[in-house]
């Protein structure tokens, strides 16, 4: 949904207040679900206990990137600007940013980085870093980002539960 004036977005507003559950779930189903949901809501705020999509699975990866792949593969999905003024920019497609996240999420996998692991990424803010958060999340790795002013990175990877 694009809300394009002022006043579709007080009633979006206001269907989200008077029936959360009905608002929240026409949004969701934009969405791709590896399993749908089988309760949009449970709610206890004595608790508080709040749970929403009870029983959903969902990628935020294959949300943000592969569902885009069909339609905009070749259109720009960010758009890296660098400190230096010398330096050149670079326009990273739908495409290329699927492909790195593949690759590097491939190789966490192949040193034995798991769902429920995690992982601390040391990098400069260069678009690597942008693939290696994303690598973590498509494959249930848990990251926190230390930001690296200098040229060089690590990940770091710690020990499970």
């Amino acid at each position: 949904m694009q809300i394009t004036s002022l006043e579709q977005y007080h009633s979006e507003y206001k269907k989200s207040v008077e029936n959360p559950e009905a608002f929240w779930d026409d949004i969701a189903k934009q969405f791709t679900w590896k399993q749908p949901w089988t309760k949009t809501l449970e709610w206890n705020f004595d608790s508080p206990n709040v749970k929403w999509f009870i029983n959903g699975k969902f990628n935020i990866t294959e949300n943000a990137i592969d569902r885009h792949l069909s339609t905009k593969a070749n259109k720009t999905a960010f758009i890296w600007e660098p400190n230096s003024v010398d330096a050149e920019h670079r326009i990273i497609t739908y495409q290329n940013l699927h492909d790195e996240v593949c690759k590097l999420a491939n190789t966490l996998k192949s040193l034995g980085i798991k769902k429920g692991d995690r992982v601390c990424i040391y990098m400069p803010m260069i678009p690597e870093a942008v693939f290696a958060m994303l690598a973590c999340a498509r494959i249930g790795a848990v990251h926190s980002v230390v930001f690296a002013g200098f040229f060089g990175f690590c990940l770091i990877r710690t020990h499970t539960r």
